[in-house]
């Protein structure tokens, strides 16, 4: 069952921020940004219940260093509503269904097995990993099937406040031509534009296209004023 999803087709690019032109079909041409440092065999045992991706890896690593991303991070981990780990893969998202292949990332339950995935669009492979680590925080927030404008709200929101945390320790992340920057630095932009607070992002959410069909509220997240 698919939840959670992230869309920025042209055909659903929230009002307002058109004018970024999204190249959602283009491979990212970017070379790898992880650092060469980071021991992805260090981390395997950490992690291998959540992925085998480095890049993955990286991202959630970074995720521990920002205060607000903490809740995603020990979601992702496994301190969810299903109590066990997500898994998290980087997947070409049109062999699942071709209008997925725009999506940033995918939000998946298998209902029988009671476990969460995320797949992330192959082609952010290479975006940096803060990048990465904004993203995963606001794909953690969906834990069941029951999406709402509020919910969405609050997971863009905190991506946005991510992204600014992490972007503003590495600022050559924010210059990167990954498309997955390009939506972490729209999102910025919004979130300071609304003065901090969800104003912006919230008229984005609520306007796109691409959630029509949700409710205002889901569990959790019933507040009118979210």
């Amino acid at each position: 069952m698919i939840f959670g999803s992230i869309s920025y087709s042209r055909e659903t690019a929230p009002a307002g921020i058109d004018e970024l032109k999204f190249k959602t079909n283009q491979q990212e041409k970017d070379v790898s940004v992880n650092k060469p440092e980071f021991d992805t065999d260090a981390y395997a045992k950490k992690y291998k219940k959540v992925t085998k991706d480095g890049a993955v890896m990286q991202a959630m690593e970074l995720m521990q260093t920002v205060k607000m991303a903490q809740y995603s991070y020990n979601a992702l981990m496994g301190n969810n509503l299903t109590e066990k780990p997500v898994k998290i893969e980087f997947r070409n998202l049109s062999e699942i269904n071709q209008k997925y292949s725009s999506y940033e990332a995918l939000g998946w339950k298998d209902e029988k097995k009671n476990r969460l995935y995320i797949y992330i669009n192959e082609k952010h492979r290479n975006a940096p990993p803060e990048a990465i680590a904004a993203l995963l925080s606001h794909e953690a927030i969906h834990q069941d099937l029951l999406s709402s404008l509020n919910e969405e709200t609050y997971a863009w929101t905190l991506e946005a406040a991510v992204w600014m945390k992490l972007s503003e320790k590495n600022p050559n992340a924010a210059k990167s031509s990954s498309t997955l920057v390009s939506r972490e630095n729209m999102l910025k932009k919004l979130f300071e534009k609304g003065d901090y607070t969800n104003k912006y992002i919230k008229r984005a959410v609520f306007s796109n296209p691409g959630y029509k069909l949700l409710s205002t509220r889901s569990p959790g997240f019933e507040d009118e004023d979210l």
